[in-house]
């Protein structure tokens, strides 16, 4: 890194210009390593909390947060990369003379921004993120909203995580479970949380017809977590099927093979030992029975 020359215009200038530079080699360097062309993107508030559902809001005040954890901008996704450099040269003139200032000692006032998980979203003060970027910063006093959502956002990356996201909360919306049966339900395909959804859901039909009663979509999903997913699974895993997947994903491919040899839903040890003799490639989508 070059040496301040202790004039706040010029080293204003000089930090602007490197940072484009940077956000030019990032750009490069993601497309020799063939990564997701959305890797120096920042994440956009409104696609995120859509993915993970809005809960609840509340303010936690006047905090310093760290710059790392800065992924996502609330309305400016298009100004700057992943790590706040300006993208285009038309930010120059603002960008350098809020830079000078602050080199000047004059006080910056802290930013806004709204907390999804780990994640912070900029409201206000996109600048003052790219110049204490530019200048090695870690951390940034900030205004903090805490957003408390309906799925977790752990995982999430870039934008194309946003789908898996997305299917899971709408998993949950139709098979409510909490706790521990909420963790345990994983899947490595989006798509498959769709098909897992309308596997609990015709269980469900079936077992209202059986009870001759009504059930509500909270009852079905206990029982068939209690009665249906963890039994099989245990007898799946017991018997060795699909050892490197996830549960959701071993009762998936048990239930479909189960139906296509005998055509019912019931379950028996002899189902699952011809079941184990079967191929062992994880399941996928599409085989729904």
């Amino acid at each position: 890194m070059a040496r301040d020359t202790g004039f706040p215009d010029a080293d204003a200038r000089t930090d602007f210009e490197r940072s484009r530079r940077r956000a030019s080699i990032a750009k490069i360097a993601a497309w020799v390593r063939r990564q997701p062309d959305d890797v120096n993107d920042v994440l956009p508030y409104d696609e995120v909390v859509g993915a993970v559902g809005v809960v609840t809001e509340r303010s936690l005040g006047l905090q310093v947060i760290p710059l790392a954890q800065i992924v996502g901008s609330v309305d400016r996704t298009r100004d700057f990369d992943r790590r706040f450099r300006p993208r285009s040269p038309a930010m120059r003139a603002r960008w350098q003379r809020l830079a000078a200032a602050q080199r000047r000692g004059e006080a910056m006032p802290p930013i806004e921004v709204k907390k999804v998980g780990d994640m912070y979203f900029v409201i206000d003060g996109h600048h003052r993120v790219s110049i204490a970027f530019a200048r090695g910063f870690d951390t940034i006093d900030a205004y903090v909203t805490e957003v408390v959502t309906r799925v977790g956002a752990d995982g999430i990356a870039v934008r194309s995580d946003l789908l898996m996201k997305d299917h899971r909360r709408l998993f949950l919306e139709r098979v409510p479970l909490a706790g521990e049966a909420r963790d345990r339900i994983r899947m490595n395909n989006a798509w498959a949380y769709s098909e897992l959804a309308e596997s609990v859901e015709a269980w469900g039909f079936r077992l209202i017809q059986e009870a001759g009663e009504y059930l509500s979509r909270e009852q079905v999903t206990q029982r068939w977590y209690d009665d249906e997913f963890s039994p099989v699974v245990e007898m799946a895993r017991d018997a060795g099927i699909m050892e490197s997947s996830t549960d959701a994903e071993v009762y998936m491919f048990v239930a479909c093979e189960r139906y296509r040899l005998v055509r019912r839903h019931v379950w028996s040890p002899e189902i699952i030992d011809e079941v184990s003799g079967r191929t062992r490639k994880p399941w996928q989508p599409g085989q729904f029975f």
